[in-house]
């Protein structure tokens, strides 16, 4: 059978923002009172869906992928090969934009990543429930936190003002997305709303970074999480789209343990990952850095961090 595309990152970092956006306050915003909202009764497509992603779960777990644990004797790696693996990772891109739609193609790129603090914000379509709605915001407010250790760099949820937006919604409630992605991201262009609008089955989740015209700094971010996932393949899309989202926007067939490998062995961020990670943020790395330029200095990292010779 063909192999099932777990997520597509596009990074989008030529698309010029408005000049109206204006970062938030740092302080924590008060939490706005909690509304009982009536679910959405899903639509026949929405419940295909459901239906499929259950299946793809099952199927999977019972081959003993989306594995849970960090890597383990069985998936060692060197620091030459974390090396390679950040190289692939960090400083490719997998989608182009050509013309008015995202293709598949291999690029080399620049280093990128936020130089602001990030504030990761949760936004729910109508079919997810209040009881959904807290283990999302759980996740996520976990999963920030480690963030932010792993890069010391100033990672947090947040109920309101973010700039980094996860959106769970289901097929339904992304085809009625469009206002909500221009209120998000002022200057977004069509062709990336009607690629959020239009995701097809095969598109588990996705995530689109984005910074200003002729800069490598991430100033917003936009992750589609499907409502219609089962709760692994859920925590699996969070884990993929917010880490690539910070910088790693591409896919490697090498990379292992790694969620960053189209193979769908491991749900969960991994060691391996963590590490990737801590490699991103290091303030010897700056944003702007191609391949050639980072390479001493990935290898240099990579060595330190696993105390031997790269």
């Amino acid at each position: 059978m063909p192999r099932i595309s777990l997520s597509v990152v596009l990074a989008i970092g030529t698309l010029a923002l408005s000049a109206c956006i204006t970062p938030a306050p740092e302080t924590s915003p008060r939490p706005e009172p909690r509304v009982e909202v009536e679910v959405a009764e899903p639509s026949q497509e929405s419940q295909s869906f459901a239906r499929y992603y259950r299946s793809v779960e099952a199927r999977l777990v019972g081959q003993g992928m989306l594995r849970t644990d960090a890597g383990g004797p069985d998936t060692p790696f060197s620091a030459d090969q974390l090396a390679r693996n950040f190289e692939r990772i960090a400083l490719y891109d997998e989608y182009q934009l050509q013309g008015d739609r995202f293709v598949a193609r291999q690029t080399e790129s620049r280093l990128r990543r936020w130089s602001g603090p990030v504030r990761i914000q949760p936004h729910f379509g109508d079919s997810v429930d209040d009881r959904q709605q807290a283990e999302d915001r759980s996740v996520l407010t976990t999963y920030a936190t480690r963030l932010a250790r792993l890069t010391g760099h100033p990672i947090r949820s947040v109920s309101s003002g973010g700039n980094f937006h996860v959106l769970y919604m289901s097929t339904d409630s992304l085809s009625e997305v469009e206002p909500l992605l221009r209120d998000l991201v002022p200057g977004i262009t069509a062709p990336t709303i009607r690629e959020i609008q239009t995701l097809g089955r095969l598109t588990f989740c996705s995530v689109y970074a984005f910074s200003p015209s002729g800069s490598s700094d991430y100033v917003a971010a936009i992750a589609v999480i499907r409502d219609e996932h089962p709760d692994l393949l859920r925590r699996s899309c969070v884990h993929e789209e917010v880490a690539q989202g910070l910088g790693l926007p591409n896919d490697s067939p090498a990379a292992r343990p790694s969620i960053f490998n189209d193979d769908e062995e491991f749900a969960l961020l991994t060691r391996h990952d963590e590490l990737l990670l801590t490699m991103l943020y290091d303030p010897r790395l700056t944003p702007g850095l191609g391949p050639e330029e980072a390479r001493p200095i990935v290898r240099q990292i990579a060595s330190e961090l696993l105390g031997g010779p790269s």
